[in-house]
């Protein structure tokens, strides 16, 4: 039996995210569509013997290395589910920002529920690791499945996987600010349009592109706003969206050159401390 992992932790861009009101429990009703794009992070994961020492290491400043991290509730979560306690070592070799709106730390997660229960000879089922990946984080489960793409309810938890055709380029585009998941939606019902941006949805051929949360984080975060109507304005650009919570913007274009092109643009727009990538949805 192996003792060491290494595991791709794909990055995640949101299709589309509409919300439906707030719950009971405090949460938001949500339907959302995940598609799984090229930016991925890799997941070491060790397997040291009898005890119960989790160590943390991460090449990205700022990532939290205690038990804050979504990589630590995970190996924690498998635990007290499973019955089997270990010492571990765990390193994020991270590509995807912080506080992007791009699932990097949820994907962490994922991997390592999958990482510990290949190690441990998979003490649990499929349909375990996914419940327990729910109590963790909403985008949690979605890196569960074995699709790109998947369609999220509920909290955003409940997910179904689904057929996705299409490989589209996509230019990701963060500012050097993160936004926090819970602030934005907390200030969801009672944020305003700006005017002269557009939020309505962008009908397109796999499905109507729309981010209820653009409300009270371009209201916010201006640079935003700015950001999407330059996209849209771009010759080359089909539909332009945040992802998630932000900060990340994201725009798709009809080539992988049109992608590097608007890319290079797009450094130059935003300026030196950015985060600019082109790649392409996974199919």
């Amino acid at each position: 039996m192996p003792s060491a992992l290494e595991l791709s932790s794909p990055a995640k861009i949101n299709l589309w995210l509409r919300i439906l009101g707030k719950r009971e429990d405090g949460f938001h009703e949500v339907q959302t569509r995940l598609c799984q794009v090229g930016i991925e992070d890799t997941v070491s994961l060790t397997l040291k013997g009898d005890g119960e020492e989790i160590m943390l290491t991460c090449n990205q400043p700022g990532v939290p290395l205690d038990g804050s991290n979504l990589a630590i509730k995970a190996l924690r979560a498998f635990e007290a589910r499973s019955g089997l306690r270990h010492s571990w070592s765990i390193h994020l070799e991270k590509r995807i920002p912080h506080g992007a709106g791009l699932g990097g730390g949820s994907s962490n997660a994922a991997a390592v529920l999958r990482g510990c229960n290949k190690l441990l000879n998979e003490p649990l089922s499929r349909e375990a690791l996914l419940e327990i990946a729910a109590t963790i984080g909403s985008d949690v489960p979605c890196f569960l499945l074995d699709t790109p793409a998947a369609d999220g309810s509920g909290r955003g938890e409940q997910v179904t996987p689904v057929p996705f055709a299409w490989e589209l380029p996509v230019v990701l585009i963060k500012p050097a600010f993160p936004i926090p998941t819970p602030w934005a939606y907390k200030n969801w019902s009672t944020s305003k349009e700006l005017p002269g941006v557009l939020y309505a949805r962008q009908i397109c051929p796999w499905g109507d592109m729309v981010n209820h949360l653009e409300r009270p984080v371009f209201q916010k975060y201006r640079l935003l706003p700015a950001l999407k109507t330059w996209l849209l304005e771009h010759g080359s650009v089909r539909a332009a969206l945040m992802s998630g919570s932000g900060s990340t913007m994201f725009a798709i274009t009809d080539s992988d050159v049109q992608a590097a092109a608007l890319a290079d643009e797009a450094r130059h727009w935003c300026g030196d401390t950015a985060w600019v990538q082109s790649t392409r949805t996974a199919k």
